[in-house]
Order: C-alpha cells, then sequence, then structure tokens
C-alpha cells in the first residue's frame, strides 16, 4: 500500500486499534534526516529495525504516532525527505526489531545496537571496546573512542559517515542513558 492510498482507504473503524506506523525509505541516509527533521519538530520517533515484512533493503524504519500520519508526511515533503511508503502497524506479526541488546558482564556493560557494539567499564565509565559491522569508517570510530571516558566521547553520528556509524550512536546513546 502506498503512502496516498494509507488515508485514502477504509473508514476509521477499519484501522481501529492502529496507533503507529512506520516510514520506509529507500535509504539510511533519508531514514537519518527525516529523523533529524521530525524530532527538531518535536515530534517523538523511534528508529527500529523493520519486519522483515516490509524490509526494502533499507535496515531501518521511522515508528511514529499514526495519527500523526499527515502531519508527519507534510513536514517530510517539505524537507525534501519523502518515505516509500508508510505502513500502519495493525498486525503482531508487523513488530519491529528491537535494536539494542544490553549485557552486563559484572565489571563491564555492553550495548548492541544493530550489528555494532559499545563496552564501557562500569566503573571508570571509559569505553573498552567498539566492534562489529563491515563499514570502512568501523575502525576509525574505534579509534576515536575507545580509551575515552563515555561522557568526554565525541558522538559516532558526529563522525561517522555509514549505516554502522549510525548503529555506533543508537547504542553509544543506549550506554550513556544506562550508565550516566
Amino acid at each position: 500500500m502506498g503512502i496516498k492510498s494509507l488515508f485514502g482507504l477504509g473508514s476509521k473503524a477499519d484501522r481501529k486499534g492502529v496507533e503507529r506506523g512506520f516510514l520506509v525509505f529507500e535509504n539510511t541516509s533519508e531514514v537519518i534526516r527525516a529523523e533529524r527533521v521530525l524530532r527538531e519538530s518535536g515530534r517523538r520517533v523511534r528508529v527500529m529495525g523493520p519486519p522483515p515484512e516490509i524490509r526494502t533493503g533499507c535496515d531501518l524504519v521511522v515508528e511514529f504516532a499514526l495519527m500523526d500520519g499527515l502531519d508527519v508526511l507534510r513536514e517530510l515533503e517539505a524537507a525534501g525527505v519523502a518515505p516509500l511508503d508508510l505502513v500502519p502497524v495493525e498486525s503482531p506479526l508487523l513488530k519491529p526489531v528491537d535494536m539494542y541488546q544490553v549485557k552486563d558482564f559484572g565489571a563491564q556493560l555492553m550495548v548492541r545496537a544493530a550489528n555494532m557494539k559499545i563496552t564501557v567499564d562500569k566503573s571508570s565509565l571509559e569505553i573498552v571496546n567498539v566492534s562489529g559491522g563491515g563499514c570502512p569508517d568501523v575502525p576509525f570510530l574505534a579509534g576515536e573512542l575507545a580509551g575515552r571516558r563515555l561522557g568526554d566521547a565525541p558522538r559516532p553520528r558526529d563522525i561517522g559517515h555509514t549505516l554502522c556509524g549510525y548503529a555506533l550512536d543508537l547504542a553509544f546513546e543506549e550506554i550513556k542513558r544506562l550508565c550516566l
């Protein structure tokens, strides 16, 4: 179902209980731009792994409040970042893939987002390891982060340029939330 057809088909009763929707994009850069545009406008959005039923090649979708759908589309269109599709979440099968996995090793805490991992020493808050991914900027990101205290390290999204950098930024923000 395309974006235009979503709002033209069915009545409100047909969509009863649908509270969330996913914005599907062609590539990761567009997901990142859309997330930034929507957050800057004050919207509560979340980047997730798409359920297998709606995967199009990009490994991320933006989840948002479906009742804001028309306004969200207008904001994105004005910013020049239109999604390929808008999918209402009306089935438990369309559950997004949780982006975070947390592993507590006692003295260290690791957070994984997608295929990127960041590990922090819990007592010193020093980043002891960055791993995962296959993007060309992963060694650079690891070199910039490892050995720094969590509060002093740069955000990976500010120095990386790939899906791995974006996923690492998600893990970085989550581990900061858990540790700081």
